[in-house]
């Protein structure tokens, strides 16, 4: 019983390590500050800002840079105009940081219809800024607009395209193998009825992959991204380089999934109440 215990916590260790999501209090800071100027700039309020990527995923390499996404609300007038305005504000991509976020009637959509990488933010391990009122209730309301089908097709899509592209050679970049086993792995968790996968690699990899020879060596890989450059190459890794191969022979077979069953009215009624508060 002690032994198993034990390992147990080994293993949660292990998940922990696995998983760092590393925000230097300096680039935080800079973070904060491009949001406040965004809100004076474009006179908008920040709704929800958070690390996308790879930080969010937990597999940076000491040299990735920061992907911070949010979501934002203009100001009445800006939604009583006739003509179609842009919905997206960027900055300029720096070194260190990439800043872009959606406007909220847009972001709204993209959850009324599934949209995996809006889903991904809402989970996402470090976030910067929230209203919590607002975030609380579009987390309540996003398991009704949950689609497996469309999250599915999106994430076996992302897999494919990366393998085909990346993992031909004999030597690839280590970044490109997670870049396929995450959105595989993604995929398979909604394959199972576990509704959105979450946002984190390495509790995919925790909650689907029993093969311990396998785990080890997606761990292996891991590790190895983490300590390396964003760049850096390696030999294929076998192991992983089969079970890719294998997962995707056989995700051509069309599964079930329930339908949503969310009501678009209370999405209406969120832009609404957000605009005019």
């Amino acid at each position: 019983m002690l032994q198993r215990v034990s390992a147990e916590r080994r293993n949660m260790l292990q998940t922990e390590t696995l998983s760092a999501h590393p925000v230097d209090e300096a680039v935080r800071e800079s973070v904060m500050k491009a949001l406040a100027e965004i809100e004076e700039k474009h006179d908008v309020r920040v709704l929800f800002a958070c690390e996308s990527g790879s930080r969010g995923w937990g597999f940076a390499s000491p040299d990735s840079d920061y992907d911070v996404r949010f979501v934002y609300v203009h100001c009445l007038p800006w939604y009583l105009t006739v003509g179609e305005q842009r919905d997206v504000i960027e900055l300029p991509i720096s070194d260190e940081l990439d800043v872009s976020g959606w406007e909220l009637r847009k972001a709204l959509q993209l959850l009324g219809n599934s949209n995996p990488t809006l889903l991904e933010w809402l989970d996402s391990p470090v976030v910067y800024r929230q209203d919590d009122a607002w975030v609380g209730r579009v987390k309540a309301m996003q398991s009704g607009f949950f689609s497996g089908m469309r999250v599915r097709h999106h994430y076996l899509a992302m897999a494919r395209k990366n393998f085909r592209g990346y993992l031909q050679g004999e030597s690839v970049r280590l970044k490109k193998y997670l870049y396929v086993l995450r959105p595989l792995l993604a995929a398979q968790w909604v394959d199972e009825g576990r509704g959105m996968p979450p946002m984190r690699f390495a509790e995919l990899v925790e909650g689907l992959v029993t093969d311990a020879t396998l785990r080890a060596e997606i761990n292996a890989l891991l590790a190895a991204k983490m300590r390396a450059g964003e760049a850096e190459y390696s030999p294929c890794w076998p192991g992983i380089h089969a079970f890719i191969a294998e997962r995707l022979a056989r995700a051509d077979a069309e599964i079930e999934h329930p339908r949503p069953w969310g009501c678009r009215v209370e999405l209406d009624r969120l832009l609404m109440q957000t605009v005019t508060s």
